[in-house]
């Protein structure tokens, strides 16, 4: 496994609503992929056990073999990513989120690896992409979370 981006950040919200968004992938993954920087429209096309497929206005996402572990304290998300967008690039990648209960809320960790982006355009994203795209998951999971809480 080639990690291409780690981080983490704090959420204030409770693990129980991570738990409560996560039982429908479909819902969950639009409403935080509509928070990315850029993406003007996001819309569900297909989803169901272990895959969801959402199209932006830059292209075709399409999120497989998705698993779930939950445990008491901490929620585990890995998925496969493979994001056409348009004819420019298209990037392969694996995900893992994880989400613990911490005393202010939930520390939510991604880790993006094995990412495959070819050719000249995939270069440009593979060397350089990394911070802004990784942040902007952080960020977007963030405002996700913290727009639901009461």
């Amino acid at each position: 496994m080639s990690v291409w981006f780690e981080g983490s950040s704090e959420i204030e919200c409770t693990l129980q609503q991570v738990k409560d968004s996560l039982e429908d992938y479909g819902a969950h993954y639009t409403g935080v992929i509509s928070l990315m920087p850029g993406l003007t429209s996001v819309a569900l096309v297909e989803q169901g056990s272990d895959f969801v497929t959402i199209q932006t206005n830059e292209g075709l996402m399409k999120r497989t073999n998705i698993s779930k572990r939950v445990e008491a304290d901490r929620l585990v998300m890995e998925f496969d990513e493979e994001y056409a967008a348009g004819r420019m690039v298209t990037a392969k990648s694996h995900f893992l989120d994880e989400f613990t209960a911490s005393g202010s809320g939930v520390t939510y960790r991604t880790v993006i690896s094995d990412l495959d982006a070819p050719g000249f355009l995939g270069f440009f994203y593979r060397n350089f992409g990394k911070s802004n795209i990784g942040n902007a998951f952080l960020h977007s999971y963030k405002s996700y979370f913290e727009k639901q809480t009461p």
